[in-house]
């Protein structure tokens, strides 16, 4: 069988480590009860060259560790330093934890498959696999709207916006966990299904059956929890920057007509929030796009068939989204001042750069201000 659905030329043989002469496929290792779950698309191509394998999960477990650190880190700083403990940093709590969980999975399992250049584990495992995975990744995006759409609440609105409450915190966390949980067991009882993917090291969402009800789950599955959070945090950082450059106007026209240079102390006026936050917005938005749109390429490329899809090309999709949970502590943890100040006393051997003095009592920002360079 493997033999007859071999097409690849000796250049397509080469580059995959293959030998030209032979008929061995990507397929060859999988056990026996895992054979129902192989598309035959896999079938055309040779065995990866075990370099890969070992790149693989040499990569995998760097991400593996430095994700444990960096979000163990910030479970622990903001758990233990009272003065963290508010409602908004909960949404951050939260993140932490489901990227921490993510590579707890993960990785151990990536790392065994990669030795043994194959899915070890069974159908089963590899189902619950798959559900962890997206799980896991869908709260983590969905923790990461709720965050921007606070920062909107509170630098946009002002005032007029109700605070966020440990309570609503809660209930968002809550939200977000059922909500993901909701999506991600649906290809268990059958819209669409978990399968290896090409690399036959990790397992997925299946994207290439021909069938539309299950490529329906793929599309509609991308709405919310793909199109939707990146529309979400794209307008709430879009307004957050065009509010706090606004404030930023206004302060600097205050200070004009009365004759000084600026309402801020000099430390404080050589970045401006607005400068700041920009670059948070920036560094969030892009971040994003880098970790979910290879993914989503390769999810949309097995739906239309608009590229030949390589077991190779799957690794760089699932690499990129499991970076996702390293950079995030960086992003949301590192970022924050308090935080940096309690992981300075609790943890100084971690700190990277020196930490922000605390604003003196006779400087003159207002509220908003001080909220949206804490938020940054």
């Amino acid at each position: 069988m493997a033999a007859e659905a071999l097409v690849s030329g000796p250049q397509t043989a080469a580059l995959w480590g293959g030998s030209s002469f032979s008929n061995h496929t990507v397929v060859d290792m999988v056990l026996p009860e895992m054979l129902h779950k192989i598309d035959p698309h896999w079938y055309q191509f040779p065995p990866m060259n075990p370099l890969w394998h070992g790149i693989l999960g040499f990569v995998i477990g760097c991400l593996g560790l430095v994700s444990w650190t960096g979000n163990g880190v910030v479970i622990y700083i903001f758990s233990c330093t009272k003065s963290l403990r508010t409602p908004s940093n909960l949404l951050v709590v939260n993140l932490a934890v489901s990227d921490f969980l993510m590579m707890v999975v993960m990785c151990p399992f990536m790392l065994v498959n990669c030795h043994y250049e194959t899915w070890v584990f069974g159908p089963l495992m590899c189902e619950l696999y798959a559900f962890a995975g997206s799980l896991f990744g869908c709260t983590s995006i969905w923790t990461m709207v709720t965050i921007a759409f606070d920062r909107y609440n509170v630098i946009v609105k002002g005032l007029s916006g109700k605070p966020l409450t440990v309570k609503k915190a809660l209930l968002w966390i809550f939200i977000v966990w059922a909500h993901a949980a909701i999506w991600t067991v649906f290809p268990m009882v059958g819209w669409n299904r978990y399968v290896p993917e090409g690399n036959m090291t990790a397992c997925g969402t299946d994207y290439l059956t021909k069938d539309w009800f299950h490529k329906s789950y793929i599309l509609v599955y991308s709405v919310f929890c793909y199109w939707l959070p990146l529309a979400t945090i794209i307008y709430s950082y879009w307004f957050i920057v065009q509010a706090v450059a606004a404030h930023e106007k206004q302060m600097r026209e205050q200070a004009k007509k009365m004759n000084v240079a600026s309402l801020r102390s000099a430390e404080a006026s050589n970045t401006s929030a607005e400068c700041k936050l920009a670059k948070v917005a920036l560094m969030t938005i892009s971040l994003w796009f880098m970790a979910w749109t290879p993914y989503l390429i390769i999810n949309f490329s097995g739906i239309f068939e608009t590229m030949t899809i390589s077991p190779l090309v799957t690794i760089w999709g699932s690499l990129f989204a499991k970076a996702n949970a390293v950079y995030n502590p960086i992003v949301y943890g590192i970022s924050h001042p308090k935080y940096r100040a309690a992981l300075n006393e609790k943890l100084p051997f971690l700190v990277c750069g020196g930490t922000e003095p605390p604003a003196p009592a006779a400087d003159a920002q207002s509220t908003g201000t001080n909220a949206t360079e804490e938020k940054a």
